[in-house]
């Protein structure tokens, strides 16, 4: 298991994200988490990824990062924050792997510096509007502008509310009864200080998806090799959802596991491991 030998803080926009670095050998893996979690989505992962170097780190609004008040919350701002990372600790080349909310920033960056990919990796993400991409409950309510207004205004009233949807949720996302209760209380935790990127990432989610169906001949030309790994039994990122990836990129293999819900590296951590570690 690669100890984080180094944490440490990137400067952003005149924001700091927090970063953590482990391991020292190979390509490093930079690992980015989704909404409504942060960087300790991985924390079953790590175990399983040797000496690897590993970069992950928390998206501004997330986590350990900062919160600004006020700031834009979008998917573009996120492929900033990645850009930031990668460049503070100087990574040439990079495996990129992306879960959820990560994966349009992931892949956006991906598109922009091709030579410097070892390898795409995506986890139960999603890109661009697809006929079988389905948005989770609690996130269909939240991005709804019909019903995320009233949504919001009854979840200020309190946290509770707005936590027990969290739970209800992020315990959706786990098929492994051992695992649930540890992970969703873990990353529950910093939910209430994290709702305002939640929402606003909500708001910014239905633009995200229409406006990258212009770039799906950019994904046809991508040359770097793409490893799609989703856990099978996620409803919303589905199987059809894996396999699109898989059509688009010409140099794409496809892992579809068993047991595994949208949190593909929480269900089945060791396998995912294999995988990443042998993606590219």
């Amino acid at each position: 298991m690669p100890d984080v030998c180094e944490t440490l803080t990137v400067p952003r926009a005149g924001h700091l994200l927090h970063v953590e670095v482990a391991g020292s050998e190979g390509v490093p893996l930079v690992l980015m988490h989704g909404f409504p979690d942060n960087l300790h989505l991985y924390d079953e992962l790590m175990p399983h990824l040797g000496d690897r170097r590993v970069v992950r780190f928390d998206f501004l609004g997330w986590g350990r990062s900062d919160k600004p008040a006020g700031y834009p919350y979008t998917a573009d701002n996120m492929t900033g924050d990645l850009a930031a990372v990668i460049d503070h600790l100087g990574l040439r080349r990079v495996v990129l792997v992306a879960h959820d909310a990560s994966g349009p920033p992931a892949i956006d960056w991906a598109l922009l510096y091709p030579h410097r990919v070892a390898a795409l990796v995506l986890l139960n993400t999603y890109y661009h509007q697809t006929a079988s991409l389905r948005r989770p409950p609690v996130i269909a309510l939240y991005s709804t502008p019909l019903l995320r207004a009233a949504a919001r205004k009854l979840a200020g009233r309190g946290s509770d509310l707005a936590r027990r949807l969290y739970i209800w949720q992020v315990g959706r996302f786990i098929r492994d009864d051992r695992r649930r209760g540890p992970v969703v209380e873990r990353l529950c935790d910093n939910f209430v200080a994290a709702q305002p990127a939640f929402w606003r990432l909500n708001d910014d989610l239905l633009g995200t998806v229409l406006t990258r169906r212009r770039r799906i001949p950019d994904l046809r030309r991508f040359g770097a090799p793409v490893r799609v790994i989703f856990g099978v039994e996620d409803r919303s990122l589905n199987p059809r959802v894996a396999r699109r990836f898989a059509q688009l990129f010409p140099r794409a293999d496809l892992h579809l596991l068993p047991n595994a819900g949208h949190f593909v590296q929480v269900d089945q951590p060791e396998r995912t491991a294999q995988l990443v570690l042998t993606a590219g």
